[in-house]
């Protein structure tokens, strides 16, 4: 298969659609946060995905079965381990969330933030 430059997907030229929703009552701990996702690209096997996240402000428990990198573009959020350790997050922070991490992510200014997830075939 050969890939043209008109299959690279440009986020500020993607027709993708934002799709809404609230935080699921089982994983909230403050809040009933709305979030939304423009899914910009999903790969053949699922297992690729990027495009941007928002949220409102709250709190929720997260369990993380896909690698995750994420740039914040706007907020502040405060991602904890079930430990209590915690990370503030804030406009230009770039990191990397690995598969199995398990804790709370609370949005403390509503977050816009770009995403890469790789979800490992089960």
């Amino acid at each position: 298969m050969s890939i043209a430059i008109s299959d690279i997907v440009f986020f500020d030229q993607s027709t993708a659609e934002k799709e809404t929703y609230q935080t699921p009552e089982e994983k909230r701990i403050n809040g009933n946060p709305l979030q939304a996702i423009i899914n910009h690209y999903s790969d053949s096997s699922n297992q690729f995905h990027t495009g941007i996240w928002e949220s409102e402000v709250g709190c929720w428990h997260v369990h993380y079965t896909e690698h995750e990198f994420c740039q914040i573009l706007d907020g502040i959020s405060i991602v904890r381990d079930k430990n209590g350790n915690e990370r503030t997050l804030q406009t230009g922070d770039n990191f990397v969330i690995p598969a199995g991490f398990e804790g709370e992510w609370e949005v403390v200014e509503p977050c816009r933030k770009i995403y890469v997830i790789f979800e490992p075939a089960s």
